[in-house]
């Protein structure tokens, strides 16, 4: 998609493709709430999801067309999700409303949220932490992208925000610190999540350059990429071996496999 134009949101989804992957694949119901509250979190979305048909393969060839519904910043038209939200900071509150809404209707479902760690800097995130926290909504799932970056630059430079577990901790959230990048991690957290007693909040240390980071210079801006033919060529031809290596592991006897695991 980024490599149409040669821009566009990459770091995004290099830093949450296995978040987006474990929840998509491992628990993710069809009857489940959907928010992604930085908006221009759209296009992992869009790739993961024509993976489990919440996005049709058509409509993905659609990206960045004129009358797409597949934008590079998600809207209310966005397939595929229960909200998305352009002004930051705003889709914890609608998660929760989702959360609360469906105890009431006494539905049998989760709200997933996926919110960036630059949205902790927005007074209404925490408001809506206090509001579920106090509500025991532990029907709601917060995914949070610690990968300390957003449009000014890294968070840590912008405004401390850690400790990150002990605020919400704080809030009266259950809380899980994860290697964002680890997708065993991400889907125990993900079923532990589910037997919570309460709000559950999956912190996943992400970094906006993971997988293609020896194709990109370090000082490359993660929040919006940019990306030459040469470096698209490099990145495909890198994501077609790990393909075929990965296969190749998988089809191994188990004997032979590394440490046992595919």
């Amino acid at each position: 998609m980024i490599a149409r134009e040669g821009f566009g949101y990459l770091g995004q989804a290099l830093s949450a493709a296995e978040i987006f992957a474990a929840l998509y694949v491992d628990v993710l119901k069809a009857t489940d709430d959907l928010v992604v509250s930085p908006g221009h979190y759209a296009i992992v979305h869009y790739g993961a999801g024509v993976e489990v048909n919440r996005i049709s393969a058509d409509e993905l060839e659609t990206y960045g067309v004129d009358g797409s519904s597949l934008e590079s910043i998600g809207t209310e038209h966005t397939p595929g999700l229960s909200a998305t939200c352009g002004s930051l900071g705003q889709g914890l509150s609608v998660a929760a409303g989702l959360a609360l809404g469906a105890r009431l209707k006494q539905e049998d479902k989760f709200v997933y949220a996926l919110i960036s760690d630059g949205e902790m800097e927005e007074g209404q995130t925490w408001e809506a932490a206090l509001f579920s926290a106090h509500h025991e909504l532990n029907n709601l799932v917060v995914l949070l992208d610690r990968n300390d970056s957003q449009v000014d630059g890294p968070t840590h430079q912008v405004t401390t925000l850690e400790p990150v577990p002990d605020k919400w901790a704080a809030f009266g959230w259950d809380v899980q610190a994860v290697d964002g990048h680890d997708v065993a991690e991400l889907r125990r957290a993900l079923r532990a999540a589910a037997e919570a007693d309460r709000p559950s909040v999956i912190i996943a240390e992400t970094w906006t350059l993971s997988g293609l980071d020896h194709l990109l210079p370090d000082e490359a801006d993660g929040h919006f990429l940019k990306v030459s033919p040469e470096q698209v060529e490099a990145a495909r031809a890198h994501l077609d071996q790990a393909e075929r290596d990965a296969l190749r592991v998988a089809s191994a006897p188990w004997s032979k496999r590394v440490g046992g695991v595919a």
